[in-house]
């Protein structure tokens, strides 16, 4: 699923078959990857990006991730959405 709306979505870490992603820690990986992308450019402090964020839900490693990510880095976006589809991950929009 690439989402089309301008909603932030949510990449679990469970494939469409409902087995969970390894490695246990690949959410931190994803968000540290995209840390430099974020507004303003890179930051002299280390930390996530608000674009691409590492959580959990329901138990689940997750990655939530900001379409304002797509405007200012279309080549970091088409990465994680390729990397949701090539890895099978759950992917749902988020109400919020």
């Amino acid at each position: 699923m690439t989402p089309s709306d301008n909603r932030r979505w949510l990449l679990r870490g469970v494939t469409s078959q409902g087995k969970r992603f390894r490695p246990s820690d690949w959410c931190e990986r994803l968000a540290g990857v995209m840390s430099g992308f974020r507004p303003g450019g890179a930051a002299h402090t280390m930390g996530y990006s608000p674009w691409c964020i590492p959580t959990t839900r329901d138990g689940d490693a997750c990655v939530i991730v900001d379409p304002a990510l797509r405007a200012h880095e279309p080549m970091a976006w088409d990465f994680v959405v390729g990397f949701a589809r090539d890895n099978d991950l759950q992917v749902e929009l988020l109400d919020e």
